[in-house]
């Protein structure tokens, strides 16, 4: 089976504490108590950003070792807005593999191929604070989205796309990204970022084809969404 969930904002690390915050109370202990419930080692878990506070990569040790050891499945990792400890491809992929966290994988203009399904996606970015867009950026992600979208129709599955940021908020679209879904005909795309009040402006439902729906650790419960 897949599942997703995003935001996970791990602080094992560093003294960054999330339970100061509403609904955050006891967070770590729900999220390992509703994943393994119903997750199993033979299952892949879609991880969409934000998943650790640490600022460096040597820093995020213990938060990707408590991903590997305390949660069951193959997590494949994107990048969030929050994840400055990310680094190149080649760097973070060694660092889980010097580390022995074989659990983990990251999806960064790459797929990969589980349950008949080509699991595609990036970061993303929408407009924030009435900020203008920047479209270095936005053509930099849809660039990223394009890259993973061709490594998964090469793997032959139903494309799947899976971005920490939502394609579309409110009066907002970035039509980068939601004109490369419609371009590869993908039929679901899983967001996150959204927390406490912002979530109740969230999509869950379809646009132009496309379905989209939120999975935020704050706005599923901290539980893992089964995709399949």
């Amino acid at each position: 089976m897949i599942y997703t969930i995003g935001d996970l904002h791990l602080s094992l690390g560093c003294d960054k504490p999330m339970d100061i915050f509403s609904g955050w109370t006891n967070y770590l202990e729900r999220l390992r108590e509703n994943w393994n419930s119903k997750i199993t080692d033979d299952d892949t878990v879609v991880l969409l950003g934000d998943h650790s506070w640490a600022l460096k990569l040597e820093d995020s040790f213990s938060d990707l070792e408590f991903i590997h050891k305390e949660l069951n499945g193959r997590k494949i990792l994107v990048k969030g807005n929050h994840d400055l400890w990310w680094s190149t491809m080649n760097k973070i992929t060694s660092f889980v593999n010097d580390n022995g966290f074989s659990s983990i994988s990251f999806l960064f203009n790459n797929a990969y191929l589980a349950e008949g399904i080509s699991i595609c996606g990036t970061r993303g970015w929408i407009r924030e604070n009435g900020e203008p867009a920047d479209l270095k950026v936005l053509n930099r992600e849809a660039g990223r989205l394009e890259a993973s979208l061709r490594e998964g129709v090469k793997l032959g599955g139903e494309l799947v796309a899976f971005i920490h940021y939502p394609p579309i908020y409110g009066t907002e679209e970035n039509v980068f990204l939601t004109e490369m879904l419609r371009k590869y005909n993908v039929k679901r795309c899983y967001y996150a970022h959204l927390h406490g009040y912002s979530i109740k402006g969230a999509l869950n439902g379809e646009r132009a084809g496309v379905t989209y729906k939120l999975v935020s650790a704050d706005g599923v419960g901290f539980d893992p969404v089964k995709i399949n």
